[in-house]
């Protein structure tokens, strides 16, 4: 454990914290009634140019983690939660290990060919993290471990290894590494043959790249306080030396480094919800620096990639679905000589590409559904790959060889496991090369998947993906477990779960609303799920939700709805909309302090949001954000069963925020329904570490909605 555990768990020893009873007395497994946790109010003002609000329980953020009241009210609702499911202990482990019965023990992913080299990534038998390896030229080749997650996370609480990059001569590795669980990543390198590691000593970084001479490594800084990456810094193994190169002073870009197909060039990409820029350098060169791509301008987006002597660029210029473009090596940064290669089509969303010798390959959705698309620059042919399912996720693969001529791509739908594919992209030919293997008596065709339309009230349609077993009838008899994200343009893919099969077994259909605020139906689905759109999302969900209940699909009484980050703030706005609707709710690190957070440009992450929800220093954004806020709008009613979870260490949306909404919920609810609080002392945003540690979470997460629905 290491040294901030230890004082977090001392500091918890001598927490005092204060406990009343509430009318309703829930009872423990063994009929010991059981008080939940009563926060205390503390009198706090949020002042903004648009208004003041009382914030009773803002004594809850402490930005050290360090404070004895914080963590001890917090260790006070795990203890309450873990009270509150000790009947749901046994099922809990049954959920456990029916999930972890259907991870295959041993699992290796699809080798990918670069430089020569086939990398891969396999687990080991019982063990918790993979491990990164690779064989020379063929797969018959002796093995080289290059990292082993499991001896680098030994005796850790956590443990994350953020990205890695091997050199372009093959001899050296970069990768970034966390222990915290706060995205805060530590630069270390090793020498491949010798095996010999070298902490670089340089930490609090987001990215790392080596240059295209093998001489040097970029790297992101992150801001120490608002954690924004925002320096780019060059540092060469062996000496130490380390150099400032670029810093990006515009607070609503985040920066990131790569190294371009055709590992001639290095670039900086910086990016902000709405506009991007790319500067690139020639890193071979001794005497090269970086240039701008393309000069930034306000709601342009686009990003590039080289091979050969050209650039391939995604551009949204106008073209708000994107377009591919082309343009010759020296002439990049004049507009005037980017060429069409993928016109703009006002039905056909573009999301990535690779781009080869001869060959582009593109992702693009049409009818909120992903596809691929072939492009042959000498026969000029277009090829587009589309498969049978009613609902299917077609991905873009790992492709790193600018010359070669197959293909290499994912597919999955909700019944079919992660299948990955090679197509010969000069014949067309297609072959499965691996299949992820579901261990035990998985038979997909036990399982249907279905996608439906509902209209939603101002006339949008709105898709959803829908899974169950064949057995599960869709005559209103049914529970349903709904989930929405509905933010940042994130299109929220109808792909497979092992862990899903659970709820299906127990009679559950599970359902995607694709609502607005992702990019689904193409770039406009987004636009009018954002800023003063915002509404849409939620009114969205509750729609779906309305539609399903209206044909008799599912039981009106056993509605539940889940989700996370940015869809936590969404089933939070929900539960105060329209609370009558569901039986339950999970909010997993819910954004749900809304303005709060807006306001403060000290927490990381604020300030590029502001395209996203908009800046409440300006009065419309601060009062239409005030109208949806899940903690401002908490009310004396009755809210659905409610499970909440958080990480301590969380640097995406800080623990506080569900802290406040519980507390806030349970002063003003006035239902007997359980509201159950989860805190991870040792994670972040993602979650536990580990692949058989995290089903834990998921296990809970489960008996809570099983036990709920009466289906445990």
């Amino acid at each position: 454990m290491n040294t901030m555990n230890v004082l977090v768990r001392m500091l918890l020893l001598s927490a005092i914290v204060t406990l009343s009873a509430c009318s309703n007395e829930p009872q423990t497994a063994d009929g010991q009634s059981l008080s939940p946790p009563v926060a205390e109010k503390r009198q706090h003002v949020v002042r903004a140019p648009a208004g003041e609000r009382v914030d009773p329980y803002y004594w809850m953020r402490d930005d050290k983690r360090r404070d004895p009241d914080v963590l001890g009210w917090l260790e006070s609702e795990n203890r309450y939660t873990q009270s509150m499911l000790e009947k749901n202990q046994d099922l809990q482990r049954v959920l456990v290990d029916e999930m972890r019965s259907r991870i295959q023990q041993d699992e290796t992913s699809a080798p990918y060919l670069d430089d020569g080299y086939w990398y891969y990534t396999r687990y080991e038998q019982g063990l918790e993290y993979p491990i990164y390896a690779r064989r020379k030229q063929t797969l018959e080749a002796d093995e080289e471990i290059l990292l082993d997650g499991n001896e680098l996370a030994r005796d850790r609480d956590f443990f994350q290894i953020g990205g890695w990059d091997v050199s372009p001569d093959g001899r050296r590795l970069a990768w970034l590494q966390d222990v915290v669980g706060r995205r805060q990543f530590r630069l270390l390198v090793k020498d491949i043959d010798s095996g010999e590691v070298a902490d670089t000593g340089v930490n609090g970084i987001s990215s790392a790249a080596w240059s295209a001479d093998g001489t040097s490594i970029f790297y992101v800084e992150n801001h120490p306080e608002t954690l924004r990456s925002y320096r780019v810094r060059r540092y060469y193994p062996g000496s130490g030396a380390d150099e400032l190169l670029y810093e990006e002073n515009d607070t609503a870009y985040y920066t990131s480094v790569g190294r371009t197909r055709s590992d001639r060039y290095n670039y900086i990409y910086l990016q902000s919800t709405t506009t991007t820029e790319m500067h690139v350098i020639d890193s071979a060169r001794a005497d090269a620096g970086f240039e701008v791509f393309l000069p930034r301008e306000s709601g342009h987006e686009y990003a590039a990639d080289h091979v050969g002597d050209h650039w391939i660029v995604r551009s949204n210029w106008q073209a708000p679905n994107f377009r591919i473009m082309r343009v010759d090596d020296p002439k990049h940064a004049d507009r005037s000589h980017w060429q069409d290669v993928i016109a703009h089509d006002e039905a056909v969303f573009i999301h990535e590409f690779d781009a080869f010798e001869r060959f582009l390959a593109v992702s693009e959705r049409v009818d909120g559904l992903r596809r691929l698309r072939v492009l042959d620059y000498v026969s000029g042919e277009d090829r587009i790959i589309e498969f049978a399912e009613a609902a299917y996720v077609a991905q873009l693969g790992r492709n790193r060889e600018p010359a070669t001529k197959s293909l290499q791509f994912v597919y999955t739908s909700m019944t079919t496991p992660r299948s990955t594919w090679e197509l010969d992209m000069l014949s067309g030919e297609r072959r499965m090369i691996q299949q992820i293997e579901v261990p035990g008596e998985f038979d997909p065709t036990h399982y249907q998947t279905d996608r439906i339309w509902v209209e939603a009230r101002d006339g949008a349609r709105i898709p959803v993906s829908l899974v169950r077993h064949r057995d599960t009838p869709l005559d209103g008899t049914a529970p349903l477990y709904q989930y929405g994200y509905g933010s940042y343009g994130s299109s929220m893919e109808p792909a497979f779960s092992t862990a899903r099969l659970s709820l299906l077994d127990r009679g559950f259909i599970f359902a995607i609303a694709h609502i607005r605020g992702g990019q689904e139906m193409g770039r406009e689905w987004y636009e009018q799920g954002r800023l003063l759109h915002k509404m849409n999302t939620f009114t969205d969900f509750i729609d779906v939700t309305e539609d399903l209940v209206a044909q008799r699909l599912v039981d009106a009484d056993r509605v539940f709805a889940m989700g996370g980050s940015a869809g936590g703030l969404l089933v939070g706005a929900v539960a105060n909309l329209a609370p009558e609707r569901y039986a339950g709710i999970v909010a997993h690190v819910p954004f749900v302090d809304v303005v709060t957070t807006m306001l403060d440009e000290s927490i990381p992450l604020t300030t590029n949001e502001f395209d996203e929800w908009g800046n409440p220093m300006d009065p419309r954004y601060y009062e239409y954000m005030l109208r949806y806020s899940p903690y401002d709008n908490v009310r004396a009613t009755d809210y659905p069963a409610m499970l909440v979870t958080t990480g301590l260490w969380d640097s995406q949306v800080q623990y506080w925020e569900p802290a406040k909404w519980v507390a806030r919920l349970r002063e003003l609810k006035t239902d007997d329904n359980p509201l159950l609080f989860h805190v991870n002392m040792d994670a972040g945003h993602g979650g536990q570490s580990g692949r058989f540690r995290r089903l834990e979470q998921t296990a809970l997460e489960y008996a809570f909605i099983l036990d709920q629905a009466g289906a445990g």
